[in-house]
């Protein structure tokens, strides 16, 4: 973490990268494709909107960022909405700053399978991390995480939970994800491993390098991945194809769970659920 430097000074930055999905059983499959994403500080909005004349901060343009994408309230703003969800989850002092990673609007249009919120206390450390998670039936799931002892060292954060909530058709629901995560800085990285009882299933795994929020930047970006969002959600479908053509069984949806469950040390605080890990534990 000390040789990625700290977190951008600017209000937002883009991150250019690539994502990629490994699964292990109960057949191998793998795929990686480049995609680009936005940071933004939730305190400076409207000094994120004055950064390009091609980037708007809710309100349309080539590239956007909305509040509403993340907010479950109209009317509230985002940081205000991340107060309350830490304040209601376990986090005893409101964050000095939020930053949030997620990918932006391309013409209108996102799909957002993951976004991450890192929240910064007074002296610069992270506080809590929130991981909000979609599906392609339209739910979404966020799981808080204050950050608690033994979750940072030098290679990153690391942080762990049960699965609560239906990602993918041909994943089932016992599995627990193990989070490593390198935090915004010079770069980023990001590293999921879902597990059952008998290991690993599949790695996820997104890194990429920081990249001024500038609009000779963002038309570079967008010419070379002009179709971001639809590439997402197009890749999403193409590899699930790939994977009933392979065999894997089909899971039904369940019914969603309560939008958010908050986690420390691996094991859920908030009320209505059991503290023991509905997966065996740890993987590691």
């Amino acid at each position: 973490m000390a040789k990625n430097g700290a977190p951008p000074a600017q209000a937002a930055v883009l991150f250019s990268g690539q994502v990629m999905h490994q699964r292990m059983k109960p057949v191998g499959h793998r795929f990686s494709y480049d995609v680009f994403s936005l940071m933004v500080d939730l305190d400076r909005l409207d000094e994120a909107d004055r950064l390009s004349a091609v980037f708007s901060v809710n309100g349309r343009n080539l590239l956007s960022f909305y509040e509403k994408d993340h907010s479950r309230k109209d009317g509230l703003s985002l940081r205000s909405y991340i107060d309350d969800l830490l304040a209601q989850n376990g986090l005893a002092v409101r964050p000095a700053r939020v930053l949030l990673v997620c990918y932006p609007r391309i013409l209108g249009l996102v799909f957002n399978p993951l976004s991450v919120y890192y929240a910064y206390a007074d002296d610069g450390t992270l506080s809590a991390m929130v991981y909000e998670v979609r599906n392609t039936f339209g739910e979404r799931h966020t799981y808080v995480c204050p950050i608690g002892p033994g979750d940072v060292s030098d290679a990153g954060i690391r942080q762990q939970c049960d699965k609560l909530f239906h990602v993918s058709p041909f994943i089932p629901m016992a599995m627990r994800y193990q989070f490593r995560m390198l935090p915004p800085g010079e770069e980023i990285r990001w590293r999921i491993l879902e597990t059952d009882t008998d290991g690993p299933l599949l790695a996820a795994t997104f890194s990429g390098v920081q990249v001024p929020l500038k609009t000779g930047k963002i038309l570079r970006l967008v010419a070379r991945i002009p179709h971001l969002t639809l590439k997402i959600v197009a890749g999403i479908h193409w590899e699930a194809l790939k994977l009933w053509i392979k065999g894997v069984r089909y899971i039904p949806r369940p019914q969603a769970p309560e939008p958010t469950s908050a986690w420390k040390q691996g094991r859920r605080t908030s009320h209505g659920f059991s503290h023991e890990s509905q997966v065996g534990g740890p993987a590691e």
